[in-house]
């Protein structure tokens, strides 16, 4: 019996598989076993996942498609490790993730971990752009693992782990949008400890253009909602500031427009801010410039997400379950 299950669900992403599996096989510390679950794909990777065979202690499951959360319950249940890890496909792990990891949890043990995540050198300007979009403190409140946080950290599913004793008290994931945020608050619930191991940190790739990068917030948004109506307690002020600031972007460029261009000032001002800030982070003009649209996609494309989920559900009264959420996922 291994100490770590390592379960990663993959729909049509091959390459990405043999990115992170040839990371995982670099690891200084090997006590783990790596379960991939294939989610229906068209595209399969069990070539590539027997090419690891005599490197890693690897299992391929091949499953109709049902969405990544079935996909990581199946990897659970196949799984015999005293701890359950899961990450993304797009993830590449550094070689020290387990001996972090591992050390950590034998100094201070925990019921639950997340960590946090980085853009690799080997990124494209845009995914380090979106990377830096989604964990700067200017742009999400630095919810996602960094050194300042407006909200508790919450462990996301790209990088996050659970004893058995949880899976087995709360039961596995649920097949809808934000999955994790609701897994995280049902081990909250429970009473289990959750920790922040911001050495056990992975380097994830997001999403590779704008375009996707603005439907995966979007929804981010809607399903932040879903999460209201699910735990009435979990809504924050934090939440509420990507849709604040499109309200107040519309009201700024509205006056002016109409009464004097000297209301443009403030978000002139937060452009300028952004610059310098991703500047300072990133060290490539390039990329702060190309920074300052990402974090414009990520403030509307949630706060827009937000907007319309919260005048449908909460104040028309429609969908006040998960059953869209199911249906979305398992469309897209």
């Amino acid at each position: 019996m291994k100490k770590f299950s390592v379960i990663i669900p993959v729909y049509n992403r091959p390459d990405e598989i043999n990115e992170l599996l040839d990371s995982l096989s670099r690891q200084s510390y090997s006590d783990f076993e790596v379960i991939i679950v294939e989610d229906g794909s068209t595209l399969p990777c069990h070539e590539i996942v027997d090419r690891y065979a005599g490197r890693l202690d690897i299992r391929y499951i091949y499953k109709d498609n049902e969405g990544r959360s079935i996909a990581r319950n199946a990897g659970i249940e196949a799984s015999d490790g005293d701890y359950l890890v899961f990450f993304d496909s797009d993830c590449v792990i550094p070689p020290q993730y387990f001996e972090s990891l591992n050390k950590y949890l034998t100094a201070s043990p925990a019921d639950c971990y997340g960590g946090p995540d980085a853009a690799h050198d080997s990124f494209s300007d845009t995914q380090k752009a979106i990377n830096y979009a989604m964990t700067s403190f200017l742009t999400t409140g630095g919810i996602r693992g960094g050194k300042i946080q407006l909200e508790k950290f919450v462990p996301r599913t790209f990088n996050t782990g659970f004893s058995r004793k949880v899976y087995d008290h709360v039961g596995g994931f649920r097949e809808m949008f934000s999955e994790d945020i609701d897994m995280s608050t049902r081990i909250k619930q429970a009473g289990f400890s959750i920790a922040l191991i911001r050495e056990a940190f992975v380097y994830h790739k997001r999403r590779v253009n704008f375009r996707k990068f603005l439907r995966q917030v979007y929804v981010f948004g809607m399903s932040r909602i879903t999460l209201r109506l699910l735990y009435p307690d979990s809504l924050k002020l934090v939440h509420t500031l990507p849709a604040l600031f499109v309200a107040g972007c519309v009201v700024l460029v509205t006056l002016g427009c109409t009464v004097s261009p000297w209301f443009l000032t403030p978000i002139g001002a937060y452009i300028v801010l952004l610059f310098a800030d991703a500047l300072v982070s990133t060290r490539s003009l390039k990329i702060a410039a190309m920074a300052i649209p990402a974090a414009f996609i990520q403030l509307w494309g949630y706060g827009c997400g937000f907007i319309k989920a919260f005048v449908l559900k909460i104040l028309l009264g429609h969908g006040r379950n998960i059953d869209e959420e199911i249906r979305l996922r398992k469309g897209k």
